[in-house]
């Protein structure tokens, strides 16, 4: 009966909730762990109605000194990522109050920066990728010039590594193996606002469907399928 008591009191506690990104990146922010860890009780004060804990109060709940946890609480405001601010109730009243904005801020921040990071990398791997298949299918090395040619397409003209390796795709197929070829495809691409792998497999489906007839004949059936020959497009 005692636990199922204390089992209730349990389940009747306001619950405190920690963001996620506060775990996963306040070393990232050169915060050290004791420093969370008052940040961690600020929440939980502010959670309860507490919105300016004492050092006292905040010593109470933790090993740390009321030393320790003012220099703490004095050393993440120099850091930036603690003020206080100056509030007004419904009354009017002015009163003070820790807030953590400035620390969801940092943490946002730094979370668009790894996110970007991430994205760069791809990115980066990507057009590594996209060298080492045009080699291959050259089967040889590319020249700087050629090189450069393929980081025009992605820097200068905004092609997607998806829509090249299309492109690629087609010179194979049609047996042009030349940069010469896929330039043009790329241009005539970029004139019909095609500007994903989908939409350009649609445009060849679509010219291969116009131009392709069943041969009549009496000789076994050989599918013929023709291909779109880029450097002669006219439109």
């Amino acid at each position: 009966m005692a636990n199922e008591q204390t089992f209730r009191v349990w389940l009747e506690q306001q619950q405190v909730l920690i963001p996620q990104l506060l775990f996963q990146h306040y070393k990232a922010i050169s915060m050290t762990d004791e420093e969370a860890l008052v940040i961690m009780h600020l929440i939980a004060f502010q959670t309860e109605g507490t919105s300016f804990p004492t050092p006292q109060q905040l010593m109470q709940r933790s090993t740390l000194s009321t030393n320790a946890i003012s220099t703490i609480l004095q050393r993440l405001m120099q850091k930036g990522l603690l003020e206080i601010a100056q509030m007004k109730d419904q009354k009017g009243i002015i009163y003070e109050t820790f807030s953590l904005y400035p620390l969801w801020e940092r943490l946002t921040e730094r979370v668009q920066l790894d996110e970007q990071a991430i994205i760069e990398q791809k990115e980066t791997n990507e057009e590594g990728e996209l060298f080492s298949m045009f080699e291959a299918e050259f089967g040889r090395l590319f020249s700087p010039m050629e090189i450069e040619t393929i980081g025009k397409w992605l820097d200068e003209d905004g092609h997607s590594v998806a829509l090249i390796k299309q492109a690629l795709k087609e010179a194979v197929l049609a047996g042009k193996m030349s940069l010469k070829y896929i330039d043009r495809i790329l241009f005539e691409w970029q004139k019909k606002n095609i500007q994903t792998p989908q939409q350009a497999q649609e445009q060849t489906n679509q010219f291969r469907e116009k131009t392709y007839t069943p041969p009549v004949s009496q000789e076994p059936f050989v599918d013929e399928v023709p291909f779109y020959n880029w450097l002669e497009d006219e439109e």
